[in-house]
């Protein structure tokens, strides 16, 4: 699952392109947001940010829309949200997608979905192993997801995660693969799988960027983790202790 960082290429030379490229960082990492909310956190002014997000609207990279009501509203523009398209997320680097596309078709051609399939476990299978020891060391469901979402963000998956309701959401804002996940949708089926190996629990996948959304979010119940490995042997199937 390791992705290759930010190539520099796509980063804008000069003060000016730097700036757009951090507004764009925070469309991405925590879009849909407020432009108000990107002149704060990047300590800019409200008129500078709006100028960058007009350019990156004109340039076909981000879009907004209006955020939702609540309550009565006041006077004055209704609040809107911006997040970034599928063309600006490529900004942040989509290397080499026709390629893995190419090497894929061919994979399912001489051994069919099988073949995909195995190729997508082995993918993800050194990113349980590197990880699942920080993450299964947490010790409720929201520390887990958060744990999660470090080890995504560090391979590149600006992820984060927050508690929603009766459980965890995770929210992965960047996904290096979603080009090649849009055609194989096996490589985001193991990735699942893999998320309910490391947290312990069953999971529920509720958006991916591959299928057009804005971010690829997944839900997690707030459940006691399940013992796997060696230790889950010695349990019954109704979860209680061997006779």
């Amino acid at each position: 699952m390791k992705n290759v960082g930010t190539d520099p290429a796509t980063v804008p030379a000069g003060h000016d392109g730097r700036t757009r490229h951090g507004v764009a960082r925070l469309l991405l990492e925590q879009g849909p947001i407020t432009a108000a909310s990107v002149a704060e956190q990047l300590g800019l002014s409200p008129a500078a940010v709006r100028r960058h997000i007009d350019a990156l609207v004109a340039d076909g990279e981000a879009v907004g829309r209006e955020a939702p009501s609540r309550g009565r509203r006041g006077r004055g523009r209704p609040a809107k949200l911006f997040l970034l398209t599928e063309q600006g997320r490529a900004r942040f680097g989509h290397a080499y997608d026709d390629l893995a596309v190419a090497a894929l078709r061919f994979l399912a051609e001489q051994g069919g979905e099988e073949a995909v399939r195995a190729f997508a476990e082995r993918r993800v299978a050194a990113f349980v192993a590197q990880h699942r020891d920080a993450i299964a060391g947490q010790t409720g469901s929201a520390d887990r997801a958060k744990a999660l979402a470090t080890a995504l963000t560090r391979e590149g998956y600006a992820a984060s995660a927050r508690h929603v309701g009766a459980g965890e959401q995770l929210c992965q804002h960047l996904c290096p693969v979603a080009h090649v996940a849009a055609e194989f949708p096996q490589l985001c089926e193991t990735e699942t799988a893999a998320f309910a190996d490391l947290l312990g629990t069953h999971v529920q996948r509720l958006a991916t960027i591959a299928r057009g959304d804005a971010v690829c979010t997944t839900h997690i119940p707030n459940t006691p983790p399940l013992k796997v490995g060696r230790d889950a042997d010695t349990r019954t199937s109704d979860g209680g202790e061997p006779a």
